[in-house]
């Protein structure tokens, strides 16, 4: 099995099967791996139009996305001003058949209640941003996940529901093929 057949071959939505990955196990595995990703916000300064920014992340146990965030960065400023956004992750083969995923939700900064828990969350997974973390200007934030759309590859495509991406298992299979361990 190769990388791209492990997100391509899917049980449909509504369906029960005990061997093959659901949509939902397959968001919360690609989210898991990781890939490019792009956070989306609603622009301030053209008001109706989405702004993409290059975004690293890092995932919590429910697999809500976590982000660092400077004050003076443009998509900071968006989601002050209005907090839903779309966070796209393609998994890292980069092509056009790739998975890739778009997490939609609100996004807030993460005040401190959870606050040392999500640092240590996103730090394990961008150690090199520790430096930033310390800074007063950077901030923790976390996105409240609303609804998912998840695409395999050709053809396998669909919506899945937020409860169901947060309840759904990180396949491990889908990691060690992904990760070319298996």
């Amino acid at each position: 099995m190769n990388e791209k057949d492990n997100f391509q071959n899917s049980t449909l939505p509504g369906e029960n099967s005990d061997t093959e990955p659901s949509l939902a196990e397959r968001a919360r595995t690609l989210m898991h791996v990781g890939g490019y990703s792009t956070l989306s916000t609603m622009s301030q300064k053209h008001h109706g139009y989405p702004f993409g920014s290059v975004m690293p992340y890092a995932v919590d146990g429910s697999g809500s996305p976590i982000f660092l965030i400077s004050q003076m960065a443009m998509h900071s400023k968006n989601l002050r001003a209005e907090p839903r956004a779309t966070l796209l992750v393609a998994e890292p083969s980069g092509s056009l058949g790739g998975a890739r995923i778009s997490v939609m939700g609100d996004v807030a900064k993460v005040e401190d209640d959870g606050l040392q828990e999500v640092a240590e969350t996103y730090l394990s997974r961008h150690p090199e941003s520790k430096q930033w973390a310390g800074f007063g200007d950077f901030g923790f934030f976390k996105m409240t996940v609303k609804d998912v759309y998840f695409i395999g590859g050709f053809g396998v495509m669909g919506w899945v529901q937020a409860d169901d991406y947060i309840a759904a298992e990180i396949r491990e299979e889908l990691l060690k093929d992904t990760r070319g361990n298996g």
